[in-house]
């Protein structure tokens, strides 16, 4: 039986390593172990590392959908759900002044995001650092990515290094290519862009598929030809 896609989505065969082009050539410096820095309005900025191994680990079978229009589907993710994160681990440390509301999410590569905490929330959220039972590669975001999958692509972070929590919402993306970047970016809904219909960037969006599959690719050979040299 066929997969039903959410608007616009077509499925793809592959799962390839994708994003804007500026991001091909960087990768993360750290990929063995897992640290994350917390800061914005807590009490005081910390970091995480052990702390992740308290938490109860889950998988989930799930999509994967980029705004560009392909998806991957029955992706088996493993790490921790981000509410169990949340409750657990940063709650305890907020300012009862302050209640969270924002989340401001960056990575190794310079790239950030952010999403209302309401939608970090939700039950198949996670920081995740499997996939398909494997420790996740440096083209999926090793060593621990965030996967939302309400979200398009450009909401699930790869090479996860800092998470910063506000009471407010923050200005994250500036510049002319922030039109790209909804504020909640839901797949159902198809807010692909923060102006203007949804169905209207299918055609932007798609014909750019292919090259950024091979130039993406092709970064990702070199980077492996030079850390082998």
């Amino acid at each position: 039986m066929a997969i039903k896609l959410p608007p616009g989505q077509q499925e793809s065969s592959i799962f390839p390593r994708f994003g804007l082009s500026q991001y091909a050539n960087r990768f993360p410096t750290v990929v063995e172990t897992i640290k994350l820095h917390i800061s914005g309005d807590m009490m005081s900025e910390f970091d995480l590392e052990s702390e992740l191994a308290s938490l109860t680990r889950v998988s989930q079978v799930s999509d994967f959908h980029c705004v560009t229009t392909w998806s991957k589907t029955s992706l088996v993710w493993g790490g921790y759900r981000f509410k169990d994160f949340y409750e657990q681990l940063i709650l305890p440390k907020t300012n009862p002044d302050q209640p969270i509301s924002f989340v401001v999410i960056k990575g190794q590569d310079g790239y950030k995001t952010s999403l209302p905490l309401t939608d970090l929330l939700e039950s198949d959220v996670m920081l995740a650092d499997t996939l398909n039972e494997e420790a996740l590669t440096i083209a999926h975001g090793a060593p621990i990515r965030l996967i939302t999958p309400q979200h398009y692509g450009y909401k699930n972070l790869k090479h996860l290094d800092r998470i910063e929590f506000y009471s407010s919402p923050q200005k994250v993306k500036q510049g002319f290519l922030s039109f790209m970047d909804h504020p909640r970016a839901r797949v159902a809904l198809e807010e692909r862009a923060s102006y203007g219909p949804g169905w209207f960037f299918r055609y932007l969006y798609r014909p750019l598929i292919k090259s950024t599959v091979k130039e993406f690719q092709n970064a990702l050979d070199n980077y492996h030809s030079s850390s082998e040299s």
